[in-house]
């Protein structure tokens, strides 16, 4: 007993002093630390929510779901619940929350998503001071506070900094399972990679080869027993992450909304199949380079602007992620997102790795560097051979290349100041940053013009400086000399963060709101000039007074082909639009024969469809039924609608609910529903609507 009381004594000194040599022993840390909180605040608060909800997708999702418990439980896209949001709830939850208390607003639907980026940054902080002491807790909590695709993330209702934060919660909790063995750590781990899965689904599993690998050689446990847990983890894992979906899948179809972007209204396949392998593999297996989501497409390129390596009209459609390789996440268009300081925490993982002996079972900053390094590792692979992401997806990454960095710094200054050959890798690791970030640069000259000479002057010049100093002979490396050095070092530091941080910063000075959110300036903008368009202006108000009042007894104010005509006139009206064809026009929500049984019921009237391409025109006798109208119509061979989803080849099903609107229904004559502003005859922006009697 005296024995095992000396153990934990012993032990628990050791923790007490780990503890205290790794808390703000200092005023000026303690300031540091405030200091790097303030701009993690500024960086996600600022402005927020002044120019309009972001996504309008998501954004028109948690209006629905504020009418009821229903449209809440389910994620309903649409007030009538007719298909939900393609993603899993809990995200969206937090944003109906907000909403709920603050009011229904862009600032509300934002505001989880900017705390998360907040907490994000202090719990990395605090993860990796207690291995690596504060002034890397530092480094890498400013590295997160002012990472580009981090910092624009934060600010949009997007849920992936959601996600980031529930993710870090995992990395705490395996991180004192490793430490401990406890299984109940390990399971707690569990839990939040469960909770993960139920905000971005798949997308949370690419941190579990990282905790399992942790706790497989870390814990003080023997090997059987640590796969014993590791089993015991898994279970609860599966358990948490698919009980919502079972739940939703084993609801009739009948009582609540076919599941969107599925062709089985199955929340199972989704989370498998577009939400999981279409992901690695590409939407409908064809790499990144598809164009099937044209909804989602359209939506994209008002969103980006007129051209630039960030904008969706690259050559992969509305995924702009670049050709799949391994130097993709270096170059146009994802290096300017995350690449900023990846030469940096590749190396500092190096040379951590080279610094410890391996001994994961009680070398704490092993452990830590097992987790981050397999996180980058893992992210770094699938994230350069996907093809189906979009670039704010890199979010998930940067707490990795944050943690890296700031401990690769603090380890290789310590091999600077030492004899040997690692003590080159410091102004090594600091001039292949520099030169990433100069290439990356390139692609922008007017903004290269003012940040490349302070990245050479500054980190290139710093660099040169000690890799001078390591060749002068009997150069005294003491303490007393080396702190005249540490200048040299923050000014290299200094010329790497500039132009993340100015990357960082112009969505947030430019109150930038768009569907796809990227950080940075455009390719044609300089300092200065975004040119990111608005894409949150309303839909028209004469269409909306007209539909309003010609609704009637219908459930549906009026159906279109996709979200992408849905969003605005449900954020307009909060009234049940029905997208027949899901988020990208393309989900077999509906046969011919249920879509006439709606009309005949009555539950939809009108519908409203792009007026591209050739078809019959409505029937004398459907046009003599349109209600409240006098004037000509137009005539049979008018010219239809093109299919849903037809813009990259649809399916025969949406094209055949098309078919059957233009034989049956009667269009409605521009003047009537448009405001003269936009009225050219045939519909703004190339668009009909169309009015569907109940009486045939």
């Amino acid at each position: 007993m005296a024995i095992v009381d000396t153990t934990a004594q012993v032990q628990a000194g050791e923790y007490t002093a780990r503890k205290k040599a790794a808390a703000p022993s200092s005023l000026w840390q303690r300031l540091a630390l405030v200091g790097v909180m303030l701009v993690s605040l500024f960086m996600n608060f600022y402005q927020l929510g002044q120019n309009g909800f972001g996504n309008l997708y998501y954004a028109a999702g948690v209006r629905s779901m504020l009418d009821n418990l229903h449209n809440f439980f389910f994620v309903s896209y649409d007030p009538g619940g007719f298909v939900t949001i393609d993603k899993p709830p809990l995200g969206f939850w937090l944003q109906v929350l907000s909403a709920k208390i603050f009011g229904f607003t862009p600032f509300s639907v934002f505001l989880p998503q900017a705390l998360a980026g907040v907490l994000s940054v202090a719990l990395l902080y605090h993860l990796v001071r207690r291995h690596f002491g504060v002034v890397a807790g530092l480094l890498a909590a400013l590295a997160l506070a002012l990472s580009p695709i981090s910092v624009v993330t934060n600010r949009n209702n997007t849920i992936d900094s959601t996600l980031a934060l529930v993710l870090l919660l995992g990395a705490w909790a395996v991180l004192r399972a490793a430490e401990t063995g406890k299984l109940r750590w390990l399971l707690l781990c569990a839990v939040a990679v469960g909770i993960g899965f139920n905000i971005k689904m798949l997308e949370a599993y690419l941190v579990v080869p990282a905790y399992g690998l942790l706790y497989l050689l870390a814990a003080p446990r023997s090997i059987w027993k640590r796969v014993l847990h590791l089993a015991l983890a898994g279970l609860l894992l599966l358990s948490i992450s698919l009980s919502w979906a079972l739940a939703v899948d084993l609801t009739p179809a009948s009582q609540r909304p076919y599941v969107g972007s599925s062709q089985n209204n199955s929340e199972i396949s989704l989370a498998l199949g577009y939400n999981g392998i279409s992901r690695l593999l590409g939407q409908f297996g064809i790499g990144g380079r598809t164009n099937a989501n044209t909804g989602a497409s359209n939506q994209s390129s008002n969103a980006n602007g007129n051209g630039g390596p960030q904008g969706s009209g690259g050559s992969n459609g509305v995924f702009d992620t670049g050709t799949p390789g391994p130097l993709r996440l270096f170059t146009e268009p994802l290096g300017e997102q995350i690449a900023w300081l990846l030469p940096l925490a590749i190396l500092g993982a190096l040379a951590v790795a080279w610094q410890r002996r391996p001994h994961p079972q009680s070398d704490r900053k092993q452990q830590s560097l097992i987790l981050w390094g397999m996180w980058l590792l893992t992210m770094g692979v699938f994230f350069s051979i996907a093809g189906f992401f979009h670039q704010y997806y890199l979010a998930e990454m940067a707490p990795a290349i944050a943690t890296l960095s700031g401990i690769g710094i603090v380890t290789m200054w310590q091999d600077y100041q030492r004899s040997g050959w690692r003590g080159w890798l410091l102004p090594l690791a600091l001039i292949a940053t520099a030169v990433v970030q100069i290439n990356i640069l390139n692609s922008y000259p007017t903004w290269g013009q003012a940040l490349i000479p302070l990245i050479a002057i500054l980190c290139v010049g710093g660099a040169t400086v000690l890799f001078v100093l390591r060749l002068l002979p009997r150069f005294d490396f003491a303490i007393s000399k080396a702190r005249y050095m540490l200048p040299i070092l923050s000014l290299a530091m200094l010329g790497l963060m500039i132009t993340p941080t100015v990357w960082a910063a112009i969505p947030v000075l430019e109150d930038v709101s768009v569907q796809l959110p990227v950080a940075g300036p455009t390719q044609q903008g300089g300092p200065g000039g975004n040119g990111t368009a608005n894409i949150n202006a309303g839909v028209d108000t004469a269409l909306i007074k007209y539909l309003e009042a010609h609704q009637g007894n219908a459930k549906y104010l009026v159906a279109v082909p996709s979200s992408n005509a849905a969003d605005s006139i449900i954020l307009a009206t909060n009234r049940p639009v029905m997208a027949l064809g899901g988020f990208s026009g393309s989900d077999p929500i509906l046969t011919t024969s249920q879509l006439t049984a709606l009309v005949k019921n009555g539950t939809v009237r009108y519908f409203l469809l792009d007026s591209f391409g050739g078809g019959s025109g409505p029937s004398q006798q459907a046009i003599d039924q349109l209600p409240g109208q006098n004037g000509d119509f137009p005539g049979p061979g008018a010219g239809g609608p093109r299919g849903l989803g037809e813009a990259g080849g649809g399916p025969g099903q949406q094209s055949s609910l098309t078919s059957w609107v233009i034989q049956n229904c009667t269009a409605v004559p521009s003047s009537a529903w448009q405001s003269s502003s936009t009225n050219s005859g045939s519909g703004s922006g190339g668009t009909m609507l169309y009015y569907c009697s109940t009486t045939k």
